[in-house]
């Protein structure tokens, strides 16, 4: 029997890796040391290695250009250059490597590398065909050097915008810019100075810091190692102040004309210009989009994709923000980016339009044909790409449609399909890809062979694999036909299939999870239409690898030793090798670290020992480890006490449980040096409430049990609050549950009430019990009722745990008494007590009867009624209301219906106050009872009239038409007469020059007048006037005004200020007195009397005080006009004294005296209480009567009903104000 060759998990991906290539190209010569097994196949040729397709040399170094094949037989090369055949025979400076296609341009001895810029192409050809390499673009680098120039030193306000330019010159690749002075260090860039893609050195804005000599460009060209520098630039930042130092000194030097600061403004785009631009990239590039700006303050930079968003993963931003990449660019990213520079002044945009194309790319590259004879095979060569790629084919390096033809072979598009194919099928096929941004070249063969099966794989082949992981068989194999492979186990055994196991398309077989019982041979057998081959191979299952005793962390102190053990188990037929490490490297080379067994020991241990040791215990086929932390630290001080809450008690334990008492237990925690004050005790019932606590109990700190008193019926879990000076403990860990015994419950519902909601019906409600006051299971309630006043028996009935019942059937209105009682599935609650209640109320029956009225006086009447029979009433007698309204006056107006007003007294009252009546007025009222069902019916109407009473003041007063001796009074009748007018009363008195009150003069006018002419008045002088309007009951309300005679005509001397309500005046006739001595003089009198009377006016408005002529006013009070009251004592014109005395202070700036008439006391023959609760908005809530005798305006007088007196006189000087 041949010798079995162990072979370790270890080597097993490499195997499946090779076979993985046979399987993907069929391709039988890439199988390294197994190539021997197939010497005699054939293959053509294939390129393995090539240059770049834009080849940039060193100009310094000789040239190699790189071309590699393989093929059976080897491939011959050669090349071409710039189209046409190149001979390197012919130039002693060009050999080729043996054995390879790599071409050596030696350069160093004698020649340039300019000479050998082109375009090369190299092709590996055999008997089965050609294979060509990509077009290889080979050009030196160059480095070049700047320009001379010559920089004028720059010279800018502190706060303007500059770019420094480096332009470089163009390199051989692209040269790298960067800036820096002439120490070789970087000049530092910020979001107000940084650097642009194109090299340039931006400022948003200059500062004075930016001043130097040495702003230097660099450009480093790194294929030849270069660095060349641009000649430095200086640049001189100056203020404000030095530029107009330098203005006055060098006025003719300088190119400023202006010494302005630079003032704040808006950003502007340094770069791009304009407020479009258009950006192209291909498709797996690096976006870079750039914009960046000038402002002050210095703008910051924001981007946005407009119509979506920026790419999460590939965005990134660089130069301060100023700069957008997006890396592995696709025709996705196309768009508009809108970039957006912002400070404090304002924004402004710039919208870059991004075209993403592509140069051609992959989508199925043609893959190698291995075919046997009269098989079909395809060639498929698709490739994307912006704009849309051509395909072209070649075979063996010549346009197919130009090449042999083959009648295997026809072409479809990027297809090429092969149908019977023979041995001079064979060739090397070439797809190529192409657009204007570029092309794909691949080579594919078609190989056509007629091979029986080979199995590649060696035989005997010994796998061993750790129990519970996959186990991978290889059957590496190769035949044309491609052969079919099939699995054994055993000398005997079926076919393998994939319901256990898994057969890969390169022949291996895997065993997902291998047990024990997958131990044995397995057999690999490969099949085509020319023949078998079978290959076996040995598959053993080990035990895996277990730490059984692990290192532990240690904190050790200084100084002393620590041990880790690690004990390991294996595979009795492995042998594993224990490793020790120190943080994943080895341990210190040092004595103090020893192995002993299963022990390492760390003796003497120092700060530096600190870490993590880790044993690794390794086989041929696993490798377990073991961490564990080492802590070092110094000896412990004394340490200082510390102060906290205490630690949650524990060890909780229950003890002499009853039915309603147990025992709790517990342990302390430490108090952290605070002594314990108390324990408070919770519960918890797990049955009803869950993760609620309620407080139980508190003991004292001293005490470590409790006797704890319990409900029925209750799951119990109780925790251990620790409470010390500085605070309470966490709670303890729960208790166990304790279940107490279910009991009938121990109290009845409370709030029990009986109220019907229908004439029929009578509403039991009670609170319920909760749950934890139910004491068992099967809560319930006994619902008891009968009439209060009958002989009945109980009625009861019993419910389930609601808070209400309804009785049905029930007279109206009549008192019940109701029990609630609980029980539950144990037994009843103690006897309740009855409370009363009452059935449903109806609606009253009777209406009140025998209703009078007493007309108090012309605004109040009071109502008396009979009261109704209680039984009549039919539910809670609440009170009395009256319904009543105006319907016409006593004037004979047309009728009108008013809305009706309402007043409720409460409870029994027989009798009530109507206020608030209109005087001269006929009333309508009924009265009805009223309990909580509503209204009873309405009693008969009575009507009854309202005596007249006093005036209101008349609506104006006009003064018209002033002459020199002759006033016109025009006025509107009251709004209100309450009556019959009798007269009108006009009193007027003089004002003099010294303020001073002339003789009252009292006039009575009929009261059909509405317009009165006052005649043989003096000349040029103010008059006040009283104006009130009378009935037979009395004067009403006055009003005021006052008027001055003219003293020319042509001139407005009776005109008062508008705020003092003056009337016009004008002269009636025409004299020409100004040019009269006697005038001059009286107007400058008038002008010094207004200047001083302004100053005392300033002086008294200053202070608050009242004015000097107040008390020739008071003296001056007409004694004709008192406060006028009527006589039955009861509401009238109802005004307090202080409001009297308010009457005859002087009206300030024209303005009538406010009255404020309150209601006396003695005035009312009734208290409040025999006023009902208005319904119509006109009482307080509490029914009590309010705002009729409110005091008013005079203004507001006019719509009244009240009497009023004629105020005193107002000061004279108020006009002229």
């Amino acid at each position: 029997m041949p010798k079995k060759k162990p072979f370790s998990a270890g080597r097993v991906p490499l195997i499946l890796f090779l076979c993985q290539i046979v399987s993907a190209l069929d391709v039988p010569l890439d199988h390294g040391g197994k190539a021997k097994l197939l010497d005699d196949l054939v293959q053509p040729p294939t390129i393995t290695q090539q240059s770049p397709k834009d080849y940039i040399i060193d100009p310094r170094e000789n040239i190699v250009i790189q071309c590699e094949a393989k093929g059976k037989p080897p491939p011959s090369f050669s090349w071409t250059r710039n189209g046409t055949h190149f001979d390197i025979d012919k130039d002693p400076l060009v050999t080729m490597k043996p054995g390879s296609g790599t071409l050596v341009i030696n350069i160093m001895s004698d020649g340039k590398a300019e000479t050998y810029e082109g375009i090369y192409q190299c092709t590996a050809r055999n008997e089965r065909g050609a294979a060509i390499s990509n077009n290889i673009v080979v050009r030196p680098s160059r480095s070049p050097l700047w320009t001379k120039e010559r920089l004028e030193p720059i010279t800018l306000r502190n706060g303007q915008s500059l770019v420094l330019p480096c332009r470089p010159p163009v390199g051989l690749p692209p040269a790298i810019i960067f800036w820096m002075d002439n120490s070789f260090q970087r000049l530092p860039q910020s979001e107000r100075v940084s650097q642009g893609l194109n090299g340039d050195l931006y400022f948003s804005n200059v500062l004075p810091e930016d001043t130097r000599e040495d702003y230097i460009c660099y450009a480093r060209f790194n294929h030849t190692q270069t660095i060349q520098q641009k000649q430095p630039i200086s640049l001189k930042v100056i203020s404000v102040d030095e530029l107009n130092d330098t203005i006055a000194a060098n006025l003719s030097d300088t190119e400023f004309y202006g010494a302005k600061p630079s003032k704040e403004r808006p950003p502007t785009f340094l770069t791009p210009e304009g407020n479009e631009s258009l950006k192209e990239e291909l498709r797996g590039n690096v976006l870079s989009l750039e914009c960046i700006a000038e402002g002050l303050p210095t703008p910051i930079i924001y981007w946005i994709k407009e119509d979506g968003t920026l790419p999460v993963n590939r965005t990134f931003y660089r130069n301060f923000k100023k700069t957008l990449q997006i890396t592995q660019v696709s025709e996705a990213d196309s768009g508009n980016y809108q970039c957006i520079a912002k400070n404090t002044l304002g924004a402004v945009h710039h919208t870059i339009s991004v075209t993403v194309k592509a140069a051609p790319y992959w989508i199925v590259a043609p893959q190698n044909l291995v075919l046997s004879p009269g098989e079909n095979g395809t060639l498929i060569c698709r490739a994307n790409g912006n704009p849309k790629p051509r395909i072209g084919w070649l075979t063996n390096g010549v346009p197919i449609e130009i090449a042999p033809d083959d009648p295997s072979r026809k072409i479809d598009g990027d297809t090429i399909i092969f149908s019977n194919v023979q041995e001079r099928s064979s060739a090397v096929y070439q797809c190529n890809a192409s657009n204007e941004y570029g092309y794909l070249l691949a080579n594919a063969f078609v190989n056509v062979l007629a091979e029986p099966p080979r199995i590649l794989t060696s035989a005997n082949t010994l796998y061993q694999v750790i129990a519970n992981r996959p186990a991978l068989l290889d059957c590496a194999f190769f035949g044309s036909p491609r052969p079919t492979i099939e699995w054994f186990k055993g000398t005997r055994g079926s076919a393998l299939h994939e319901d256990i196991y898994v057969l890969h398309d390169n022949g291996t077989l895997e065993i997902p999870v291998a047990q024990k019982d997958s131990t044995g041979t397995y057999t690999c057998v490969a099949r085509n239409k020319l023949g078998m081959a079978k290959n076996e191979v040995h598959l053993e299952i080990k035990d895996p690898t277990r730490i059984i005793k692990q290192p532990e962390y240690a904190v050790v102190q200084r100084g002393s030793k620590v041990s880790f053990e690690c004990k390991v188990k294996h595979d009795h037929t492995l042998i594993p090798t224990i490793m020790w490490l120190k943080d994943n490297g080895e341990l210190p080379n040092d004595e103090r670290f020893s192995i002993d067994k299963d022990h390492l020991v760390v003796t003497d241990v120092s700060d530096d020992d600190g870490g993590t040791y880790t044993c690794a215990a390794n086989t041929t086929l696993d490798r377990v480890s073991a961490s564990a932390v080492l802590r070092v630290v110094a000896p412990p001080p004394t340490p200082a006490p510390i102060y906290d809450v205490p630690n949650p008690p524990f060890d909780l334990e229950l003890t002499n449980q009853l039915d309603k008492s147990v025992q709790l237990t517990w342990t302390p925690g430490d108090d952290n040096n605070s002594p314990i004050t108390k324990f408070i005790i919770e519960y918890e019932d797990a049955m009803r409430e869950a993760g609620i606590w309620h407080h139980q109990a508190e003991v004292s700190g001293t005490q470590t049990t409790a006797q704890l008193k319990l409900s029925p019926y209750v799951n119990y879990s109780f925790r251990v609050m620790a409470e010390n000076s500085i605070g309470r403990s966490v709670p303890s860990e729960a208790s166990e549950q304790y279940l107490t015994k279910a009991a009938e419950p121990d109290q009845n519902p409370t709030a029990v009430e009986g109220l019907g909601t229908e004439p029929d019906n009578l509403v039991i409600t009670w609170k319920p019990l909760n749950g934890f006051e139910s004491n068992g299971p099967g809560l319930q309630y006994k619902v008891s009722w009968r009439q209060k006043d009958g002989d009945d028996e109980w009625t009861s009935v019993v419910v389930a745990n609601v808070s209400k019942y309804i009785v049905s059937g029930t007279p109206t209105f009549v008192p019940y008494l109701i029990k609630v009682q609980s029980l539950n599935d144990v037994g009843f609650a103690p006897e309740p007590a009855a409370v009363m209640g009452h059935s449903g109320e109806d609606l009253p029956m009777v209406a009140p009867g025998n209703v009078r009225v007493n007309v108090v006086n012309s605004t109040l009447a009071e109502v008396h009624w009979d009261p109704v029979p209680l039984k009549s009433v039919r539910g809670h007698l609440q009170g009395y209301r009256i319904y009543y309204w105006k319907a016409q006056g006593s004037s004979k107006r047309n009728r009108r219906h008013i809305e009706k007003k309402i007043l409720t007294f409460q409870g029994s009252k027989t009798h009530g106050m109507l206020p608030g009546l209109q005087p001269y007025s006929h009333y309508t009222l009924n009265v009805r009872v009223v309990n909580g069902k509503g209204e009873g019916p309405a009693s008969t109407d009575r009507g009854f009239h309202t005596p007249e009473g006093v005036p209101s003041a008349p609506s104006s007063l006009k003064i018209v038409n002033p002459t020199l001796d002759s006033l016109t009074l025009e006025w509107d009748p009251p709004s209100h007469p309450n009556g019959i007018l009798t007269e009108y009363t006009l009193k007027y008195q003089p004002i003099n020059s010294t303020h001073e009150l002339g003789p009252l003069v009292d006039l009575k006018i009929p009261a059909n007048k509405t317009r009165w002419t006052l005649k043989n008045l003096n000349f040029s002088t103010r008059y006040k006037f009283y104006f009130y309007a009378q009935t037979s009951v009395g004067s009403g309300s006055q009003i005021t005004e006052e008027a001055i005679t003219t003293v020319d005509e042509g001139k407005l001397a009776g005109i008062l200020p508008p705020d003092v309500g003056a009337g016009k005046a004008m002269a009636s006739r025409q004299v020409d007195i100004a040019t009269q001595g006697w005038f001059i003089g009286l107007m400058c009198a008038v002008a010094l009397l207004i200047l001083i009377l302004l100053i005392v006016c300033f002086i008294r408005r200053n202070k608050g005080g009242k004015y000097p002529v107040k008390e020739k006013e008071d003296a001056h009070a007409d004694p004709e006009i008192q406060p006028m009251k009527e006589d039955d004592g009861t509401f009238g014109e109802y005004r307090s004294f202080e409001s009297d005395a308010e009457d005859h202070k002087p009206l300030k700036k024209g303005s009538r005296t406010p009255s404020d008439r309150t209601v006396k006391k003695e005035d009312s023959d009734g208290s409040l209480a025999d006023y009902g609760e208005g319904v119509n908005g006109q009482f307080n809530e509490d029914g009590s009567f309010i705002g009729q005798y409110s005091g008013r305006r005079e203004k507001e007088q006019a719509e009244g009903n009240e009497s009023s007196e004629a105020p005193s006189p107002v000061n004279a000087m108020n006009s002229f104000v």
